[in-house]
């Protein structure tokens, strides 16, 4: 009884350690294609840092972009763009348009009250535009922009998966080793005042192992 239950624990610890490497597998999988794929079917991603946009991409969401031209274009659409010098704003505002006269454009936060305070003409033919959003998976993306973060949250999984596969590995050798064969040297009990007897080994010994490694 004791046996078995001890075998037990051993196959439900095995089946842990399987499931702990195909979840950390499917993590860093993830990570690795949420920075890849974006780029190699053309979109871009920008993370909303801001809280304008509440309520349609709250703070902290990855928002994905499509190149479109931009005489394609509507009043609704959400694009990302840098406004104009003299607005004083410096960095890259997601907002969506509110308004189009010929080549000028006006935005506004959704949850904002007034609209941007300045109008602004996009001098290129072609304007990323908002498509597809995920909640709040921008902070990891953030967090993956400081290295040490990402040595921890892409080696560490690695270095775990490693060992798990290891002591798998070495589990399963341990259970097969004990189903084969093996050596079982007799030693024979030399009398009280004779010379000692010559160990003797069993045929068993010398067959080859059929263990793949």
């Amino acid at each position: 009884m004791s046996t078995e239950i001890s075998l037990n624990r051993r196959r439900r610890v095995s089946r842990t350690r399987r499931i702990a490497v195909n979840a950390l597998c499917l993590v860093v999988m993830l990570v690795a294609l949420g920075f890849i794929l974006p780029a190699a079917f053309g979109f871009s991603r920008y993370v909303i840092t801001g809280s304008s946009m509440a309520g349609a991409y709250d703070r902290g969401s990855v928002v994905f972009e499509q190149t479109v031209p931009v005489s394609e274009l509507e009043v609704g659409d959400t694009i990302t763009y840098q406004p104009p010098a003299e607005s004083g704003v410096t960095s890259l505002v997601t907002h969506r348009i509110v308004s189009i006269d010929g080549d000028e454009f006006r935005t506004k936060g959704d949850a904002n009250a007034k609209v941007d305070p300045w109008t602004f003409k996009l001098t290129g033919s072609t304007q990323p535009r908002v498509v597809a959003s995920v909640p709040y998976a921008g902070y990891a993306f953030i967090a993956l922009t400081d290295r040490a973060t990402r040595i921890v949250a892409i080696g560490v999984p690695a270095a775990i998966i490693a060992l798990l596969s290891i002591s798998e590995l070495y589990g399963a050798d341990r259970r097969r080793s004990r189903r084969l064969p093996g050596t079982s040297p007799t030693v024979g009990a030399p009398p009280a005042d004779g010379p000692e007897v010559p160990a003797t080994r069993t045929a068993a010994a010398d067959k080859p192992s059929s263990v793949r490694h």
